[in-house]
This record gives structure tokens, sequence and C-alpha cells, in this order.
């Protein structure tokens, strides 16, 4: 089986058997439990030495030593001039001269003498599965990312996209039409067309333009013969049905012109013909327009009425703000909100989190392109025109009845479900598509507790690249201070607290970055901070997706003891392959004192994490107090039970010995969680 379902498998706790058979399976896993704190709790029978490898690959074995080879307790004692003269050197030799050749130490730092590992950590439960039993998983596992109506993730897409090149897997449902398109460009299956639409045409040029050019302005096309065949292919096969939804395509009139143009297109049929001169016209037929004009006439029920009718109740949804805000009375919003229907559960999850939590001032725009986030900060010119402002009895109106279609729409969708009351912790994975992937990764805004005695240890770890940066930002708790600790600022700031491993600029041989931060310490230092936020970005410019880098942390005792990198305390290691400069990784809530994800691609081209606010990071904090697993899980219960082995489903985060009758879905089934949300 290939090294890249392995690994995915891997992220979510399972191996998958070799055809060879291992003579010595006791010191595989003594071994495993050794290095990796890894118990195999079925298969040990079917243990390698190859395992051995895939979790040293996955976890982190061989990684670059830091700046400070006795970091954290040796960095304390360096004074802050010790501290800059040490990473000028270093910055003198790696880049005024060139010399990457090997990694460069500090001149200062005393000899320090490591002693044996005795940190205390917990047991990670995996099983082994034979190859078989894994092929039937990642069906099972295609499907459900098949299932799902959001833009996939670049490891869950490349796993789905080997998967069905390799497998006879039958496709019976794509949801995502972002799904659709990206497989259709890349692979060229035309039977992928039945799940399209005459308008996703322009998303498939999008797709092509992005991922084949490196550009996202679909009014300069440059296209290559075999991408305009393809094109012109799907437009015909499409308009092969004299029922293809032309009204739609209005919308985007212009972009659909330029892309006539382009691709020379001929018409094969009268359909094809009414649609070029459609798209040629000077008539707009477009819904959105009818819309707004009845909204601006003051009919804004008639409005959500006609876009109910000809976009469905998802369409409503989506234009939920704009038609309730053009209301004169409750009555009319309580009508639009009869309107919106139940079909589209998704949307109502994140209309739930967004009438919970609303924003006040100046709003932080935030969506996904090409597995990106973008982000757009509203300017005072800006706020000045909004016609969308809900007043606080509206927003608590809308929350209302979005939690009531909500129950609605997922009601008795399971049966008997056990839940752990842990999963109140866990995030739904709403938007992952900007997301990366790897071991112990977790939907974003999932809160994990900080056990006493120990401190975060932050880390990232390159190749083929000079210099990566790791940074920690500290956020007020009303959100207007923030407090940047990185190797622009670390020279002063090191101490008990917060300690900064130097920053390695070890070229093509590997690099790595720490930060340890102890909570208790940093509370007393730093008491006006209550949010820490962490970020990786690539100081020279290179996108993450043209190099090697892995970020993660590890729970480490405050008197830490053996290596600096110890795979055994690594609760996240996870792969940075953006096509970007700069990513969002993790947060602490010092307050509550939970580690909180955040897993975040930014789009542009920022190389100094420093020049960027990140107080519009702090909706994903709050997430799982208005919805989370647990919450979810229960609206579609049939039945709640307290024991686990009665249930039909089991929704839990530990290992439990249960029948196997009993469906177990864990924080990080993905895949299942996401075919339930839609």
């Amino acid at each position: 089986m290939k090294e890249i379902y392995r690994k995915y498998l891997f992220n979510r706790h399972v191996f998958v058997a070799g055809e060879a058979k291992e003579e010595n399976r006791f010191a595989v896993l003594y071994a495993l439990a050794g290095l990796f704190g890894i118990r195999i709790t079925k298969g040990r029978n079917l243990a390698d030495k190859e395992m051995i490898k895939l979790a040293s690959l996955c976890l982190g074995k061989n990684v670059p030593d830091p700046f400070y080879r006795g970091f954290p307790a040796s960095v304390r004692e360096l004074s802050p001039d010790a501290l800059l003269y040490d990473q000028l050197l270093h910055y003198v030799t790696t880049y005024g001269l060139g010399d990457f050749s090997e990694a460069g130490h500090s001149v200062f730092e005393r000899q320090f003498e490591r002693t044996a590992f005795r940190e205390k950590t917990e047991i990670r439960d995996f099983v082994i599965l034979t190859e078989a039993e894994a092929e039937a998983l990642l069906s099972e596992t295609a499907e459900g990312l098949l299932a799902g109506t959001r833009p996939l993730n670049e490891e869950q897409y490349a796993v789905l996209e080997n998967f069905l090149r390799e497998y006879a897997f039958t496709v019976t449902r794509i949801a995502s039409k972002n799904t659709c398109v990206r497989l259709l460009a890349d692979t060229g299956r035309l039977d992928l067309v039945r799940f399209l639409s005459l308008p996703d045409v322009i998303k498939l040029a999008d797709e092509i333009q992005f991922r084949k050019y490196g550009s996202e302005d679909l009014k300069d096309l440059h296209f290559q013969s075999a991408d305009r065949r393809l094109i012109t292919r799907v437009l015909d096969l499409l308009l092969e049905n004299e029922n293809a939804d032309i009204r739609t395509c209005y919308e985007k009139k212009k972009l659909w012109n330029g892309l006539l143009h382009h691709i020379h297109y001929k018409p094969k049929n009268k359909t094809a013909e009414a649609f070029l001169a459609a798209m040629r016209g000077r008539e707009n037929r477009s819904v959105y327009a009818s819309v707004e004009r009845l909204a601006a006439e003051g009919k804004p029920v008639e409005a959500a009425r006609y876009l109910r009718q000809e976009k469905g109740s998802g369409a409503l949804l989506r234009q939920l703000d704009f038609l309730v805000s053009r209301c004169q009375t409750m009555e009319e919003v309580k009508s639009i909100a009869d309107l919106a229907g139940t079909g589209n559960t998704l949307i109502l999850l994140q209309l739930l989190i967004r009438y919970s939590r609303p924003e006040t001032g100046a709003r932080t725009f935030v969506f996904p392109r090409h597995n990106k986030t973008k982000i757009h900060f509203e300017v005072l010119p800006e706020g000045a025109k909004r016609q969308t402002l809900l007043s606080a009895e509206t927003l608590d109106f809308l929350r209302q009845e979005i939690e009531e279609k909500l129950k609605a729409a997922l009601k008795n969708r399971l049966g008997k479900v056990y839940i752990d009351p842990d999963m109140k912790r866990y995030a739904l994975p709403l938007n992952e598509s900007a997301a990366q992937g790897g071991f112990g990764v977790l939907a974003k805004g999932t809160r994990l507790p900080l056990p006493a005695g120990k401190k975060v240890r932050a880390f990232t770890y390159w190749e083929k690249v000079e210099d990566i940066d790791i940074s920690g930002f500290g956020i007020a708790r009303e959100g207007d201070e923030q407090v940047e600790f990185s190797w622009r600022t670390m020279a002063g700031e090191q101490s008990a607290a917060v300690t900064y491993s130097g920053d390695q600029t070890s070229g093509y041989d590997g690099g790595s970055e720490y930060f340890d931060f102890d909570l208790d310490e940093f509370r007393q230092q730093y008491p006006t901070i209550r949010y820490m936020v962490f970020c990786d970005n690539v100081f020279t410019g290179t996108p993450f997706s043209a190099c090697i880098c892995r970020a993660g942390y590890m729970m480490r005792d405050v008197q830490d003891s053996g290596r600096v990198f110890e795979p055994k305390t690594v609760q996240s290691a996870f792969t940075i392959n953006c096509n970007s400069t700069f990513a969002y990784l993790f947060g602490i809530d010092l307050d509550t004192r939970e580690f909180v994800w955040l897993n975040l691609a930014r789009s542009g081209a920022q190389t100094v994490a420093g020049a960027t606010g990140m107080t519009f990071l702090l909706r994903y904090f709050h997430v799982t107090e208005t919805v989370n697993l647990h919450s979810f899980f229960a609206m579609m219960a049939t039945e709640l039970t307290e024991n686990p082995a009665e249930a039909e489903v089991a929704v839990t985060d530990k290992t439990l010995d249960l029948p196997e009758t009993v469906q177990v879905i864990r924080e990080y089934d993905f895949d299942k969680i996401i075919a339930l949300m839609n």
C-alpha cells in the first residue's frame, strides 16, 4: 500500500500490515512503546519493523538540533547581549557567507549534559489492520469525503484523488462542486460531469487557471489546447440536456463571455446556441438581480420567496442577513425565517455560530479560496456604507430560529447514541479546506486541557529552504493589545515564562526552532494577556509547498529531561504544504488553560508574522461554546445512553472495549462527521 495511505491512516491511529512476516514482533511492539508511546490494541501479531519507520516519519524521530543545544535551561543563563551576538554571528555565517554546510550553534553556551528521559507521557492506542481491511476503511473514507459539500484540504484531496485513480471505486455522489471540478481537472474523467451543472464550468476554468498557471484572475486566461478541449467537451455534455440551466449563468456574464471567446466555443445544438446568445446579449435575467430589485422596492419577503423558488433554501440561508436587514417589521423577519428551510445542515451550523457571537465594530471577512484563507478587514468607508446591520433583538430571534431548524434537520438521524462528556471540547469540521493535515490535527476551535506541571513546547523544522520562523503572539483580553514573541524580540525576553531556542538557519541540511511556554509563569509575567497565537512563516519568501516543513507541539515537564525533541511527548506533528508563506498553527487560552486548534493557511506573501493583525482569530476560541461534537450528536440521537456497550453509535476520544456492532466515531474521523453534517 502506498505511503500516502499509510500516513493518512496513521493520523487516524491505524497501522497497515505489510506482506512479509516479522520474526520478532515483540521487539517491534517494545520499540513502538518505548520510542513513541504507542500501544497496539488490535492486530499485535501483524506488527513489523516498517511501522517504526512510519512512526518516525510522522512523529519526527530525526529532527535537526536547535541552535541552543542546552535548550531551555542553558539559554536562560545567557545575557541579552550574548543572545544577540550569537544570532548576528550565525546570520553572518549563513546568509553573508552562504554557508549552509553545517547546523550552526551558539558560541557562548556552556557545555550542557543531558539526562535520561524521565517525563511521564500519555499512551497512544493504535490498531493494525490487514491491507484488505485498510482498503475497506479507505473506501469508507472516500465516501465520506465525497459526501461533504465544502472543499477538501490538501491532505484529504490527495488521498481521495489517489484512491480514485488506483482502486476500482464507483463514484455515486460528489456533493461539493469544488471537489468535483478539481477531480475533473486533474483526472480528465468526463463521467464526473454528471455531478455538475452549467455554472460550474466557470469553477472548472478557475481551478485550471489556478492549479496549472498560478493565477486567480479569470479575466486574463492563458489556457493551452488541452485545457480548451476539456472545457469545450464539458460544455457540450452539459448542453446536450435541453433543460440546461442557462439562467443561472447570467450572474457571471462577463466571465462567460471571456471564457467562450478564449476557447473559441462553437455551439453544437439549439440549447448551446440559445446559451451563447444569452451570454452575448444585453439582457441580464440574473436571479440575484431580481432579488435585489424586489428588496429595493421594499418587498423583502417576496424577494425571499422568489429566491427560494429559483435557487433553493440554501441560497436563501446564505442571503439571510441581506434580506432580513431590509425588513421593516418583525413580522417580515419571521416570514423570511419561516421560508428558510432545514435542508442544508452545514449552512444552519455556520449561521448558528454567526448569530451566537456577532461581530461588533469593524468586521473581518474570512473566507477560503484555493485552500488558503483570504482575510479582509473592513475599513471606515465600507463600514459607513454597511446596510446589513441587524439589531440585538433580530439576532437573538434568528439564533433561536436557526437552532430550532437545525434540531429539526438532525432529529432521529441516528439511533441509540453514547456521547463521551469530553466531546464537548471538540469542534465540528465545518470548513477545513485551508487546514494542514497530519498526526493529532483536529477541527478549528477544538479546546484541549493543558495538564498541570507541564509546559507547551511549540516547534517547527524544515528542509530545502533557508529559513522558517515560528512566532508567538499574545493578545489581551479585550483584543486591544498584541505582544510579539519572535526572533525579532526574544533577545531581551528570555525567561522562565517563555524561552526561544534560537533561529537556526541550517539550509538544505534542515533547520528547527522551538518555543517553551510555562503557563503559570507566563500568566504572572504577562497578566494582561489572555490568548496566545502561534504562527509559521517562510522568511525567505519560498512558499511552503516548495519546501519540506512540519510543525506541532509537545507537552513537556516543567523541569524537562532528555532530548529537546522527544517523539513520546509530541501531541501533534503536521505537514505545512500550503501554497503560501504564512500559516496560523494553534493557540492557548491562558485563563482556561486550554490548547485551541487554529490551523489556517493564510493567502498572501507575508514573510514576517508581526506585520499582521491576529484578533480576528479570537472567533475560533469560542466556537465550542455554541456547538460542538457533543451537542451535534445529541441532536441526531433518537435516544441517549450512558452505557456505550448498549449504543448503536459511540462518540468518544477514548479506547473502549465495545461489541463489534457499535459504530465508533472519534474526534479525528472527519470523513464520518462530514458525511453526517451534509
